[in-house]
């Protein structure tokens, strides 16, 4: 159990670092704004003005679509490398980035506590996940 349990959080963190990566390393990469014009299922999109220098303006950027994202709103983001996708900036764009660590922490909680009976590191981890995931919605 408590090599499914690591398993799980390996994977939260594995999960979280594809976006997290870029907001929190985003020194040296193209920040600018982004409008969204249109969303389709999966996907909104939108003109992108730069901030940062060197970076340039693209008359069309993608955002990954989510409760966060509305058509028309103006958001901080940054460009993944080698793409016109983009990722939220700033608290709201970090703590969004992490959600996925904070499902797996919730989900270890449970096999903490019901596999390997250690109640008190399961209400840590528990804790810990739904205080991550509240103020990610709380921040968005």
């Amino acid at each position: 159990m408590g090599v499914v349990t690591v398993v799980i959080v390996i994977a939260g963190v594995w999960g979280s670092w594809g976006c997290a990566q870029h907001v929190m390393l985003s020194k040296g990469r193209e920040q600018g704004t982004m409008t969204v014009s249109r969303c389709a299922e999966e996907i909104c999109w939108g003109p992108y003005e730069p901030v940062s220098t060197g970076s340039t303006a693209r008359d069309r950027v993608d955002i990954e679509r989510s409760v966060a994202v509305e058509t028309g709103e103006t958001y901080t983001v940054v460009v993944k490398p080698g793409s016109s996708d983009v990722v939220r900036t700033g608290p709201a764009g970090l703590l969004h980035a992490w959600v996925p660590l904070g499902g797996a922490l919730l989900l270890a909680a449970v096999i903490v506590a019901g596999g390997l009976r250690m109640v008190r590191s399961a209400w840590v981890l528990g804790g810990a996940g739904l205080a991550l995931i509240t103020a990610a919605w709380v921040a968005l």
